[in-house]
């Protein structure tokens, strides 16, 4: 390999600052779609982010996450397919809201054990259970992947869920006047009667007051830019990386 290279130390550093600028580029590029254009970004994106995986899972080989995936995509095209219809069934709501609250909270407790594991690895707490370090560090970085990647995925899915199940719940007409009046136990988002207090903790969800003094159970969603970082990584990053290696194929850089 080094006397293949030898001597292209100029070729090279074409190829590096092809990257750089590529990279720049493109970043740019991203930023003013996403700025201008949020919702075919935000629907560009979750494709990939949907397909990208699933074509390294197939050439790779890995059949584990590969059911995870179908599983998870079964039963998300299904929320989906009823959070788009017209009219909008009464139940659809708390369905979208509850699967998404449970994909939430097990990517989240799968991603803080990988976690967990990963630094116990770096502390050699693993010695402990005679485990190797090398399958330790899998484990635990798996684990981080999968949680993350999922948390990603549910997070999109879910706001576009829910932007399609707003313009179709009616509360408002063309003229801006009220269409339906809730009362002060039942939900302003799904219209369903609301068992869980403000005041008080639930167990699989949580009831919160609005700004504009509407009531309503939502999860309490964290670490957002560490899966905005990651929804770059997955969906946009081989994208960039495979532009890199077209621009070296046509100039005939190696």
């Amino acid at each position: 390999m080094h006397a293949k290279h030898r001597g292209h130390e100029a070729m090279h550093a074409e190829m590096v600052l092809i990257l750089i600028a590529t990279l720049v580029v493109a970043q740019l590029l991203l930023v003013q779609w996403k700025q201008r254009h949020p919702r075919s970004y935000n629907m560009v994106t979750l494709f990939q982010m949907w397909v990208v995986p699933l074509y390294f899972t197939i050439k790779l080989n890995w059949w584990r996450f590969l059911v995870i995936w179908v599983l998870f995509s079964a039963v998300t095209a299904f929320v989906t397919f009823r959070a788009t219809r017209k009219p909008l069934v009464q139940t659809t709501p708390r369905l979208v809201y509850k699967w998404f609250l449970l994909i939430y909270k097990i990517s989240y407790a799968t991603g803080i054990v990988g976690y967990m594991a990963v630094m116990f690895t770096l502390f050699g707490l693993n010695l402990l259970f005679r485990i190797k370090p090398e399958d330790a560090m899998d484990f635990g970085i798996s684990l981080l992947f999968y949680g993350l990647y999922y948390g990603v995925l549910e997070r999109d899915f879910a706001e576009m869920c829910a932007d399609y199940m707003a313009s179709t719940i009616g509360f408002y007409s063309a003229s801006g006047m009220p269409t339906k009046h809730l009362s002060d136990s039942v939900c302003a988002v799904c219209g369903q009667q609301i068992f869980v207090d403000v005041n008080e903790e639930g167990i699989i969800e949580n009831t919160y007051r609005l700004s504009c003094n509407h009531v309503w159970e939502r999860p309490h969603v964290m670490y957002g830019q560490l899966l905005d970082w990651l929804r770059y990584l997955v969906a946009w990053q081989p994208v960039i990386i495979g532009l890199v290696q077209g621009i070296n194929y046509i100039l005939g850089l190696e």
